[in-house]
């Protein structure tokens, strides 16, 4: 599961993996400036989705997606055990992933502070 907060002062969004999570993505954290920030939604449904080539991660079917993928020239982080709980954040102009795709304790929280955090940018 990933932890999101955003530092106005600095602004940036940064994801925190947590426990085992650290492992299957092979990352602990992602820091995201907020202007690359363009939304979040909750959405379940993107974990039915094809997934792409993995890049580096895990990906057992039906278990967990977490890591780098490429579909279709796009550039997704996954870190999804529970694709109800699952967080799309649509990225722009950002060096490393167009969106990413993981799993937070209350979807509808975590998608409220980040559209309020671009919305005061």
């Amino acid at each position: 599961m990933a932890l999101i907060s955003v530092d106005r002062d600095r602004d940036l969004m940064t994801v925190e993996f947590q426990g085992l999570d650290k492992l299957w993505t092979l990352k602990s954290r992602l820091e995201i400036p907020l202007a690359h920030v363009r939304g979040a939604t909750h959405d379940p449904g993107m974990a039915r989705e094809p997934k792409g080539v993995r890049v580096g991660g895990t990906h057992v079917p039906g278990v967990i997606t977490a890591g780098r993928f490429r579909r279709d020239g796009e550039r997704l982080f996954w870190d999804v055990k529970n694709p109800d709980k699952a967080v799309v954040i649509e990225l722009a102009d950002a060096g490393t992933y167009d969106r990413l795709v993981v799993e937070v304790d209350d979807p509808r929280a975590t998608v409220a502070l980040v559209e309020q955090s671009i919305a005061r940018g």
